[in-house]
């Protein structure tokens, strides 16, 4: 490692530690117990970070011997990021502090199939007006660390390039990643939907770790996983194409192109309102990814989802249940609702932007900040560890 990047990892090991802090605050002597830097490498990176306004002091706080300690935390509005959500029908946009608290959402309707730059226009409009909120005072452009943009799967993450998206052939090979920086003036990270979802569940749960798949059914069906605590793409980041899985060969005819496609067949049951059936067929793909990657639990979102609960988590959970039953491997694998207040999307996307500040782009939790790694993950990487 070279010292450039040796610094912006323990860099990363401080911020983390003194965002999980909150207004408490931390002592260097702690940042440094639980690093394991050297109470002199502590100093000069805080010092360093109060120049750059991302830590201020906190007080002090008493001490068993000598004088007392002074007290450091972060600042959470030295720094922002903008989450965008673009579904195929509706924009959600996000402002998220360096604390990871969400302080304004917008959101509007969106036809993700009228194209490049009437989608971009909505994009920019709405980054615009939360960084200059009426109410208050305008954001200063050098806080706005960057815009993370989720959208519908496939995709290549790491050139930023969408795919064929389903029902949307015309943004086969955009590359919005791009487009959207070069528009904004702003550095833009693109994932899946689900992806960015997952991140955002992980990112709270921690430092629980574990494995899980996301399953969020909204306009269309896909999944994000998180495995052995790392966010997972895939080695062409094509990973959780959850809808487009095969459950009945002569099936109906799916918008990939397909036939018999868990998306196809879930969306149709909801539309004729036998959302009883829609959760068995969801749990039967619930079933197969627990069969095939012996994930921990299994959580449930989207607007479907969210407008009910009860019988997605329900019938989900009784698929799960026959399958442990028939295998005899113990209690079934958990279903739970992601929940949240419906900006799950957007936040995750916002947390693209934020998590490589504080070491948790490519490198699993490490149980209290030391050993995170620093910085975002390659652009080619599988794994996205958090």
């Amino acid at each position: 490692m070279n010292l450039p990047a040796l610094r912006s990892h323990n860099a990363a090991l401080v911020l983390d530690l003194l965002r999980t802090a909150g207004e408490a605050g931390i002592s260097r002597l702690e940042l440094a117990e639980r690093t394991g830097l050297t109470p002199q490498a502590v100093s000069k990176i805080t010092a360093r970070l109060r120049g750059e306004g991302l830590v201020a002091e906190a007080g002090r706080r008493a001490s068993t011997g000598g004088k007392p300690r002074t007290v450091l935390r972060l600042v959470p509005d030295a720094g922002h990021a903008v989450g965008l959500h673009l579904d195929r029908d509706e924009l959600t946009a996000v402002l998220v502090d360096l604390a990871g608290t969400t302080v304004a959402v917008r959101q509007s309707p969106l036809d993700f199939g009228a194209g490049a730059e009437v989608v971009l226009e909505a994009a920019s409009r709405e980054i615009t007006a939360l960084a200059a909120p009426a109410s208050s005072r305008p954001l200063r452009r050098e806080a706005l660390l960057g815009v993370g943009v989720a959208v519908p799967g496939p995709l290549d993450h790491g050139r930023g390039v969408l795919h064929r998206v389903t029902g949307f052939p015309q943004w086969d090979g955009f590359a919005l990643r791009d487009v959207l920086s070069e528009r904004l003036g702003l550095p833009v990270v693109v994932d899946k939907d689900t992806n960015a979802a997952a991140l955002g569940l992980a990112l709270r749960a921690r430092p629980a770790g574990g494995s899980f798949a996301y399953l969020h059914l909204g306009t269309g069906l896909g999944s994000g996983l998180v495995l052995g605590g790392a966010l997972y793409r895939g080695a062409r980041t094509g990973a959780g194409e959850f809808g487009h899985q095969t459950l009945q060969l002569d099936g109906p005819v799916c918008g990939c192109g397909g036939r018999g496609c868990i998306e196809a067949l879930c969306l149709a049951a909801v539309a004729r309102g036998d959302l009883a059936e829609a959760a068995r067929v969801l749990g039967a793909g619930a079933a197969n990814l627990v069969g095939l990657l012996d994930i921990d639990r299994v959580l449930l979102g989207g607007r479907v989802i969210a407008a009910h609960e009860g019988v997605f988590v329900r019938g989900v959970g009784e698929v799960l249940s026959e399958l442990a039953r028939r295998e005899g491997s113990g209690p079934a694998v958990p279903v739970a609702a992601a929940g949240g207040d419906g900006h799950g999307v957007a936040e995750g996307a916002a947390q693209l932007v934020l998590a490589p500040l504080f070491g948790h782009a490519d490198v699993a939790f490490p149980g209290g900040g030391a050993g995170a790694g620093a910085g975002a993950a390659s652009a080619d990487s599988a794994v996205g560890r958090i």
